[in-house]
């Protein structure tokens, strides 16, 4: 049961999150014909060319990436990705139902879009800013970033920021340049409200963790996240016991998975966390 409700305290906000996404890209995106980037930003796309509602698209083209992501990274990272891949399939089903019946109706300007842009910016960016803070992924480009970043040290900043760069340049096949100029200010204010939300998401996060159960700890890291971990032998200077110091450093995404794994294992364990602002090594940059 303890299991159980840990499991839905994280799932219920990633629910939560992934329904104001969709709400923002159904009542303020799509209306207004403003873009978004990644995958959902293709989605819109093909929206906007063939009128393919955005729930279908969505799904389509994230069951090849969840499926390399699956064995690339592994069933432990990829489940909280699927159940966010799926809820936001439902939920922009959802909206489009919503819509046809006209129990909701979409916010459309006509003349000064700026107001819709940021409103679009605030949604999607509180959206996707509580997916991310536990642990969730709507899918799409994150996937490829993720195995690129390990595979080849390059950042997943950097991927995110081309692949939605390439997105939104060919957007411009099917809207007007004044609506992606206004897209560009939904993109920034969405991501100044992802970074709020993170508590400075897009930095990572150096963990040390001063416990008893040190290697118990590390392995447990290394197994589910994959990522290095330095053990350092310490002593207590009250109580004279020995322990060992678990020093790892984490991506956003990984910050709650992390605490999970520690508190699991020793919930006594004393955990400092710091800023990082710049890593380089594997599975982060490299020069």
């Amino acid at each position: 049961m303890t299991k159980m409700v840990r499991q839905m305290r994280i799932v219920i906000p990633i629910l939560l999150g992934t329904a104001i996404y969709a709400f923002g890209l159904h009542y303020f995106v799509i209306p207004n014909q403003l873009m978004e980037g990644g995958v959902t930003g293709i989605a819109v796309l093909l929206n906007y060319a063939a009128n393919i509602p955005l729930s279908i698209s969505t799904l389509v083209l994230n069951i090849p990436l969840f499926f390399l992501g699956w064995r690339a990274l592994g069933r432990g990272q990829m489940m909280y990705t699927l159940i966010g891949i799926i809820a936001l399939s439902g939920f922009l089903a959802l909206m489009e139902q919503l819509i046809d019946h006209q129990w909701l109706i979409p916010f459309t300007s006509s003349h000064d879009y700026m107001l819709a842009a940021l409103y679009a910016g605030v949604t999607l960016g509180t959206g996707l800013g509580i997916v991310f803070r536990f642990g969730g992924t709507t899918g799409g480009v994150d996937i490829v970033a993720r195995i690129l970043s390990r595979s080849k040290g390059i950042s997943m900043g950097q991927i995110i920021l081309a692949f939605d760069a390439l997105i939104i340049g060919i957007s411009l096949f099917y809207i007007s340049i004044e609506k992606v100029l206004y897209t560009l200010v939904t993109v920034f204010i969405a991501s100044k409200l992802i970074d709020f939300i993170q508590d400075g998401a897009y930095a990572a996060k150096a963990f040390s963790i001063i416990s008893e159960h040190g290697e118990a700890i590390a392995a447990k890291i290394t197994q589910e996240l994959e990522r290095g971990v330095t053990l350092v032998p310490a002593k207590g200077a009250f109580s004279g016991q020995q322990k060992e110091i678990v020093y790892c450093v984490v991506q956003r995404q990984e910050i709650r998975r992390l605490k999970l794994i520690v508190r699991n294992i020793d919930p006594r364990a004393f955990i400092v966390i710091n800023e990082v602002q710049d890593v380089l090594g594997e599975g982060f940059k490299e020069e």
